[in-house]
């Protein structure tokens, strides 16, 4: 498993996008706390594990990263998403998102799209 912070939030996108919850949540803090832009905060584990697998508007897709950027516990990536939702419309959006590590793991992320919910 990646070190550095930027490696593994690359390896995050890669996780998600091949629908892995274990091995995504995996490089989560017990304590994390998700903020995604239109719906409640998720707090926890069991709430991000439970986001994923229940939750989550997203059917399948792949991220393609543009900047990923380091700042100290912050890094911020910035790229678009393309795939389908649940209810199987097409998506195709760019996104925002921020991931701030503590003793090696993501404890907060924030997630924003601009003009749609995901």
């Amino acid at each position: 498993m990646p070190r550095n912070p930027a490696d593994i939030v690359r390896n995050y996108y890669e996780l998600v996008d091949a629908d892995k919850v274990d091995d995504l949540v995996a490089l989560f803090h017990d304590e994390v706390v998700y903020e995604r832009q239109g719906t409640p905060e998720i707090n926890g584990k069991a709430a991000l594990r439970r986001f994923y697998e229940e939750e989550r508007i997203i059917a399948e897709g792949s991220h393609r990263l543009g900047s990923v950027l380091t700042d100290g516990d912050w890094v911020a990536v910035r790229g678009r998403f393309e795939g389908t939702l649940t209810n199987g419309d097409p998506v195709e959006i760019r996104f925002t998102d921020w991931h701030r590590f503590r003793d090696g793991l993501i404890d907060r992320r924030e997630t924003l799209f601009p003009g749609r919910r995901v």
